[in-house]
């Protein structure tokens, strides 16, 4: 698995090899693969300058390799967490701002 997601980072200069913040070209080797599909990984990068995070998703097809990538405040732990949890939902929206609405009018009361 490292040795084909290396192949990926040096074969391919259209995929995410070097941080979006501060340049620095990133090792494969520190990159950690969170899951593997058939033609598809899932990794997170932290950059050892700035210790910027990035999730990239790279994909091959019969068109060639790609990738897309994004900075984020998240472990890897907690993408792998947040990844299997449920869907937020318009309901679960709604419940949290009535619910914040009934604690800001009991603050108010009490103070």
């Amino acid at each position: 698995m490292t040795d084909k997601l290396f192949n990926f980072f040096n074969d391919n200069p259209t995929l995410i090899t070097h941080c979006p913040v501060c340049n620095l070209r990133f090792n494969p080797l520190e990159a950690k693969v969170l899951e593997e599909g058939e033609n598809t990984h899932l990794v997170y990068i932290k950059c050892r300058h700035c210790q910027a995070s990035i999730l990239a998703l790279i994909s091959a097809s019969q068109l060639g390799i790609s990738s897309v990538g994004l900075i984020t405040d998240l472990s890897g732990d907690d993408i792998m967490k947040f990844k299997e949890m449920s869907p937020i939902t318009f309901d679960d929206v709604i419940e949290s701002h009535q619910f914040l609405r009934r604690e800001k009018a009991l603050i108010e009361y009490l103070d």
